[in-house]
């Protein structure tokens, strides 16, 4: 039988609360699909902003790689836990004098090489370099270890996220998009082969606004004052994509949406 490689892909972590979702979630998740292969969005999983060397140790105990997004330098330590922690990536098109990388090649549980970048967009973004030329450069390096590639493009316009989905199509296993929060319904596998969802989502607290507290979210609304936002605890749920690619092609085979829901009305 062909090898295959299985990729559980888990939104953004919002603080302790999508920490407690996904060590709640993922034994059923593994169960249910024997993934080969873990990836998590960390950038907010301290404290809603930001990642932390002993949060990423931790992490990493149960996961095989932990991308970011424009939150992974909210904490001051990131910036050394990047330089010596290769399964902690940040965008690739940030300039390169920043620490830390935006791909990684790592083994999966069957022995299949497999490639991830983390990039970023730039609409309605910091003006950092363009994605998708980024793109083509680390593609390329990446493809000469591995067919099976797993993007995460971290950005807030859904247009950006599915214009890569398109641009890559063919050359990538899947495009995955974060940032925003919210689970999309459109996972399809495009025509040449990759994976693509517009947003994978978060794991964090479901009674909140985008996971943080309610009545924060509210005031920065109603005031249009700056406010301090923290994670909201009430109805922790995840959501993830689980992705069977084959290894030898490094096209996607599949890709399904889970939404895990924990604790439907805890506050």
């Amino acid at each position: 039988m062909p090898a295959k490689v299985g990729v559980l892909f888990v939104g953004d972590l919002i603080g302790r609360p999508g920490r407690n979702a996904l060590a709640k979630a993922l034994p059923a998740l593994t169960k249910k699909h024997k993934p080969s292969l873990i990836i998590v969005n960390g950038e907010n999983a301290a404290g809603g902003v930001g990642i932390t060397e002993e949060i990423g140790k931790d992490l990493l105990e149960s996961v095989d790689v932990l991308t970011s997004g424009n939150h992974v330098w909210d904490k001051k330590e990131a910036m050394s836990y990047l330089e010596k922690e290769p399964r902690l990536l940040r965008p690739a098109n940030y300039p390169p004098q920043n620490p830390g990388k935006g791909a990684v090649v790592v083994t999966d549980a069957g022995g299949s090489k497999v490639g991830v970048l983390n990039l970023q967009g730039r609409v309605f973004m910091e003006a950092i370099d363009c994605p998708f030329r980024t793109a083509d450069t680390e593609i390329e390096k990446l493809r000469r270890e591995t067919p099976v590639i797993i993007v995460d493009l971290h950005a807030e316009a859904t247009s950006e996220k599915q214009a890569m989905g398109w641009y890559l199509d063919g050359r990538v296993s899947a495009v995955i998009g974060t940032h925003t929060h919210v689970p999309t319904a459109d996972e399809r596998i495009l025509p040449g082969g990759t994976a693509f969802i517009t947003d994978v989502g978060m794991a964090g607290a479901r009674n909140s606004v985008i996971g943080i507290k309610r009545e924060q979210a509210l005031q920065k609304f109603l005031t249009a004052r700056p406010q301090r936002f923290e994670p909201a605890k009430g109805g922790l749920f995840l959501s993830a994509v689980f992705i069977e690619i084959d290894a030898a092609s490094g096209r996607a085979l599949s890709i399904i949406r889970e939404i895990v829901v924990e604790d439907e009305d805890g506050e």
